[in-house]
């Protein structure tokens, strides 16, 4: 069983930066991959960024060149860095961890507000 706690989120304007954290209860080495994901009202949950156990990551198409999704294993932390933030961006966001059995876990959301 892993806990993911996530910290970070908050509102800024348009263009600005945030950075958001999550926390592991475990070695994030045993896990296959790491993720955030957003949720707007009336949205869809949507993935947004993924890292893999070996290193590699994905971005959604809407966040590539802004959003940095990185890794620090000595503290099992997980970071999504934003920049150039947008309005659209507005969404409470989750960290997800799946180990190697295909077990899911999710995080508690953060709001991350962007104005215009």
């Amino acid at each position: 069983q892993v806990s993911l706690v996530v910290s970070g989120g908050g509102l800024v304007q348009a263009g600005g930066s945030l950075r958001l954290s999550c926390a592991t209860s475990g070695s994030i080495s045993s896990l296959n991959h790491m993720g955030w994901y957003r949720q707007a009202p009336g949205e869809n949950r949507e993935l947004v960024a993924r890292i893999w156990s070996e290193g590699s990551t994905m971005y959604a198409d809407s966040v590539k060149g802004r959003f940095t999704i990185s890794r620090d294993s000595a503290t099992n932390m997980v970071y999504l860095q934003m920049d150039s933030l947008k309005p659209e961006d507005t969404a409470r966001y989750y960290c997800n961890a799946e180990d190697f059995f295909g077990g899911g876990y999710w995080s508690q959301g953060t709001q991350v507000t962007v104005s215009a």
